[in-house]
């Protein structure tokens, strides 16, 4: 379109006029910017610009020209009023038309409408930028506006956001304390509800207790009537016993007052009358009303206290043994009890000779446990001997005999206890020296076996009993515990000692010096090992004292009795293993079944092998060449 043109040739013109090239501003005062800052710069149009095109001057296009409008129907808009209009003196002149006679006219008239197009350009540039200020300044304050609003309506949302806000986390504290008094409510309830339960599991158990406690009340009060009964029954068969005791004592005094009648010869030589039959069954009937007689005390005796029976033959030998070493005591006792001081002298070096040997024996080498033997061996046999420096013999005292058998049979078995206790192997060289002693000095193998008996009632086998009056500490002592200052010693001591002798009675039964007769029987052989653990198995086992013993006793001397006895040995392990054992296992609380399983283990190896192993540090035949 020709009006398109137009505007953009106005355009053009007003930029390439010199005021189209000035860079100006109508606030620069107010702005306080430089203002020649902008004036090095290109002109440039207003970001509007285009807008303006497209939207205003097509209006404006559309409206006549002022020149062709009336005065009555011009705009009073300030946008009409041309910002600027150049005043020129020689405007008129200019733009006064050339006279005809001119010969210039034409030019002129066509000088003068261009002319007066650039002003009409002129007023419609200014129109435009007046337009585009009046633009401008419109959508600032529509955007000042809306900004005015957009922070109004942000600022009622963030106060309707705080205030919703403030009312959820209200809601939300509320929420939280109402389910914490809940919890606590639950809380409580639980713990009333625990507590009432609690209260009735309690009142429960003491129902259940005064229950049980009557219960026990009753069962103690049977008991109780039980033992009184008994008591009652035990002291009528005393009493019978005593009495059927007399009666067979008054018929063996007149059974043996008839029998001495009948030994009377004299007073029957006018009878033809055999009475040889009379006198043999008389004697018939005295043996039997004897072993009566020994059968009602031995019954007497196990009702008054025995905790085991022992045969009675071994208790006879036991107390033998224990007499003979009393009345060895007695037969150095001057000795001991002497004032004067060459024999407390004499007494020392008899001492210091009979057990430093013995102290002496060690498995180092055969030809020094030779020494040892021929130096007890000479000291018995009342040759002198060096001792500390000094030569010493039993000949010094008359009692030094006895004295010297008693020390020397006391150190064998303290050996045994102390020694043996913490080195098993220590147990052979000892115990073939005591052999060999024994073999050529009875008495001291008479003493040794006092001693051990004493010290160790177990290698009897014998339990002693707890009789009635005897003091708490005494029994203990007879049951081979040591007691010092009201204290008894710890089990695991008492077995290790106990060990000790057994191991050592168990190495003496099976060995012979060397160097002794050879033709001979031994003093105590492995007769009295298969009888002692015959009587072991025949009696009721003692918690962790019988398991201990007889791991020990077989553990040393198992092979010997293997090998001599054969079939008959394995019966008797069998014995053990099948019907022992479980008395073993009865009587065991669970902290003591250490020696049950250690012989349990043992046993059982022996039997899948069918074979006692060696004992460790047995004497070999290279041990006598060293």
């Amino acid at each position: 379109m020709p009006s398109e043109g137009r505007c953009w040739e106005t355009l053009q013109a007003l930029r390439s006029s010199d005021k189209g090239r000035l860079c100006y501003h109508r606030d620069w005062l107010l702005r306080g910017e430089d203002v020649l800052e902008e004036c090095v710069s290109l002109p440039k149009l207003s970001p509007y610009s285009g807008w303006v095109v497209d939207h205003v001057l097509p209006h404006t296009r559309d409206n006549p020209p002022p020149s062709e409008m009336s005065p009555s129907s011009r705009p009073t808009s300030a946008l009409d009023q041309p910002l600027f209009v150049p005043k020129s003196p020689t405007r008129s002149s200019a733009f006064l038309p050339a006279s005809p006679e001119t010969p210039n006219g034409a030019q002129d008239k066509h000088e003068y409408q261009h002319s007066e197009s650039m002003v009409l350009q002129s007023c419609r540039g200014t129109k435009v930028e007046g337009c585009i200020r009046m633009y401008e300044l419109v959508h600032k304050l529509k955007g000042t506006e809306g900004l005015r609003q957009w922070q109004e309506e942000q600022e009622r949302k963030v106060q309707a956001l705080s205030e919703m806000a403030s009312e959820q986390l209200k809601r939300f504290d509320e929420q939280k304390e109402l389910k914490q008094h809940k919890e606590f409510q639950d809380l409580r309830e639980v713990m009333e509800q625990s507590s009432k339960e609690a209260l009735g599991h309690q009142e429960k158990l003491k129902a259940e207790h005064r229950h049980r406690a009557k219960i026990l009340n009753l069962k103690l009060r049977e008991v109780e009537q039980q033992r009184l009964k008994q008591a009652e029954q035990e002291r009528l068969r005393k009493e019978e016993g005593q009495v059927r005791l007399r009666s067979l004592y008054t018929l063996q005094e007149e059974v043996l007052q008839l029998n001495q009648q009948l030994d009377a010869s004299g007073q029957h030589r006018d009878l033809k009358v055999d009475l040889a039959a009379f006198q043999t069954r008389g004697n018939q009937l005295c043996s039997l009303i004897s072993g009566i007689i020994r059968a009602t005390l031995e019954s007497l005796l196990c009702s008054s206290g025995l905790q085991v029976k022992v045969q009675d033959s071994t208790m006879q030998w036991y107390q033998k043994l224990q007499d003979a070493s009393s009345q060895c005591v007695l037969a150095f006792e001057g000795l001991t009890s002497s004032k004067d001081s060459q024999a407390k002298k004499i007494k020392m070096d008899l001492q210091k000779a009979a057990t430093i040997p013995v102290s002496q024996i060690s498995t180092i080498a055969g030809s020094k446990l030779k020494e040892v033997f021929d130096k007890i061996h000479s000291l018995l046999s009342g040759k002198p001997v060096q001792s500390g420096g000094r030569s010493v013999s039993v000949t010094l005292n008359p009692q030094g005999l006895e004295f010297v058998q008693y020390k020397l049979a006391e150190k064998f078995v303290k050996q045994g206890e102390e020694e043996v206790a913490s080195h098993h192997e220590a147990a052979f060289p000892i115990a073939v020296v005591a052999s060999g002693i024994w073999e050529l000095h009875p008495r001291v193998g008479d003493l040794i076996l006092a001693h051990l008996h004493r010290k160790c009632p177990y290698s009897v086998p014998f339990y002693p009993a707890f009789k009635d009056g005897m003091a708490l500490e005494d029994y203990q002592r007879l049951l081979g515990y040591q007691v010092k200052d009201s204290k008894v010693e710890q089990q695991d001591n008492f077995l290790k000692r106990m060990s000790g002798m057994i191991r050592l009675y168990a190495a003496i039964i099976q060995l012979r010096w060397p160097y002794g007769n050879q033709h001979a029987i031994h003093p105590h052989g492995l007769n009295h090992g298969w009888r002692w653990l015959a009587q072991i198995l025949n009696m009721e086992p003692l918690s962790d004292v019988t398991a201990t013993l007889l791991f020990d006793f077989l553990e040393v001397c198992g092979n010997a009795l293997m090998k001599q006895y054969q079939i008959q040995f394995w019966k008797m392990i069998v014995l053990l293993k099948d019907d022992y054992f479980p008395r073993i296992e009865a009587i065991t609380s669970s902290g003591q079944m250490g020696s049950f399983i250690r012989l349990k283990q043992f046993l059982e190896k022996c039997l899948q092998r069918k074979e006692i192993p060696v004992p460790k540090g047995f004497l070999t035949s290279s041990f006598w060449r060293s």
